[in-house]
């Protein structure tokens, strides 16, 4: 099976179809504030990042309006008809992109609308997590879960029918009424994870998606927004969020993250980025996750709590609350690094203090032992109040 786009457009099956990929009008992509100059998402750097050269498309989603800025902003792109962006036979279930795992996420999207649009409770990170504006992800960390129900290639997916997903945002929001009482995901405002299976700083520089949710929920009093971020995306500096947007920026040690964090933002430039993002408006928490046992973790996480008492700005300390994560793997993950970045399971697969445990979604992970587990929650605890005892952490497991 060929573990790249196919040449020319075939039929996408659709027989009721009422318009032909080749027929898109593409548009003009979106407008950058007058006094905004130009935009990181057109820079060298971003391009590396995402050189699109195939875009698998529903035909409903690439002729919508958000469709249609998605496919202006890569012209040059080949449009692939697609009759469902979640079963592809090109890219998900074939083996053969193992090897190709990064080149996939760096040269293919994949547009589609989203179907189900689904609100779960979390009550950790989040109170709610909401309709992502996106799934997958152009960078390439070895422990993310996300591509794990796809298999062999997890490249972006956009979806189109955003304005869908505010629409339901506001109606649960306006269901829920004030918050009652305050809990540790946020004391006065409804918090929705955003960004569950995908990264949204490198989502917004593909499309407004975003920007859009940002947006919306500037204008919600009773909700706020929270994602998780390994990319420092200056583009999100130029929105007005208000307060109404938790940006999490993930750190680990740098030794970890050079190995496991492939393809993503220095740890260094994560945790300088933090002051500005606070003055622009955004609230600005830190993951520190995963923790990853091996030797001398101790040592590094010292290290790089260290460094952020030294550098962070009052301003940001202040306000600032963490979460602490400890890995959690996967067997169908362990299996598929092998074949593209083996040196990562020498940290990440450890059967000497790791123990199966069923997923919410029926698969099976792997944990640390609760013992190891345990005292390694203790320690990071330990650590940070050490090393960063301004750091609030909202919640360790």
């Amino acid at each position: 099976m060929r573990a790249h786009p196919p040449a020319g457009r075939p039929d996408d099956g659709a027989d009721d179809a009422l318009f032909g990929l080749e027929d898109i009008d593409t548009g003009q992509a979106s407008r950058a504030r007058a006094d905004a100059g130009p935009l990181f998402r057109d820079s060298p750097t971003a391009r590396r990042l995402l050189s699109v050269r195939a875009v698998f498309a529903e035909p409903a989603a690439a002729a919508s309006p958000r469709g249609r800025q998605v496919l202006a902003r890569y012209p040059d792109a080949e449009i692939v008809p697609v009759a469902s962006h979640w079963r592809i036979p090109d890219l998900h279930g074939n083996e053969g992109n193992v090897d190709r795992w990064v080149r996939i996420k760096t040269e293919t999207l994949v547009l589609g609308e989203k179907k189900t649009l689904t609100t779960r409770p979390n009550g950790r990170s989040a109170d709610w997590i909401a309709p992502g504006p996106a799934n997958g992800c152009a960078m390439a960390c070895a422990y993310c879960y996300v591509p794990r129900r796809k298999g062999y290639a997890n490249p972006i997916t956009v979806f189109t029918n955003i304005e869908r997903t505010i629409a339901h945002l506001s109606r649960h929001i306006a269901c829920l009424g004030p918050k009652p009482e305050s809990n540790q995901c946020d004391p006065t405002a409804w918090v929705y994870d955003i960004g569950e299976n995908s990264d949204c700083s490198v989502d917004a520089l593909i499309s407004d998606n975003v920007a859009d949710l940002v947006r919306a929920f500037a204008r919600w009093p009773a909700a706020k927004a929270s994602f998780a971020t390994k990319f420092v995306n200056p583009d999100l500096l130029l929105l007005d969020p208000r307060g109404r947007t938790r940006v999490r920026f993930s750190l680990m040690p740098q030794s970890d993250s050079k190995l496991l964090d492939i393809r993503t933002s220095p740890v260094e430039s994560r945790i300088a980025a933090a002051g500005d993002f606070l003055d622009a408006g955004y609230e600005v928490h830190f993951n520190l996750s995963p923790v990853v046992l091996r030797p001398d973790w101790e040592r590094d996480w010292s290290l790089l709590l260290r460094h952020m008492n030294d550098v962070l700005p009052a301003r940001v300390k202040g306000q600032a609350a963490a979460e602490v994560i400890m890995l959690t793997h996967n067997k169908d993950l362990h299996d598929l690094n092998l074949g593209w970045h083996p040196r990562a399971e020498d940290v990440l697969w450890r059967p000497g203090v790791q123990q199966p445990k069923r997923s919410e979604n029926g698969s099976w992970n792997v944990r640390y032992r609760g013992g190891v587990k345990a005292e390694a929650v203790a320690t990071m605890r330990a650590l940070v109040a050490a090393h960063a005892p301004w750091l609030r952490i909202r919640y360790a497991f």
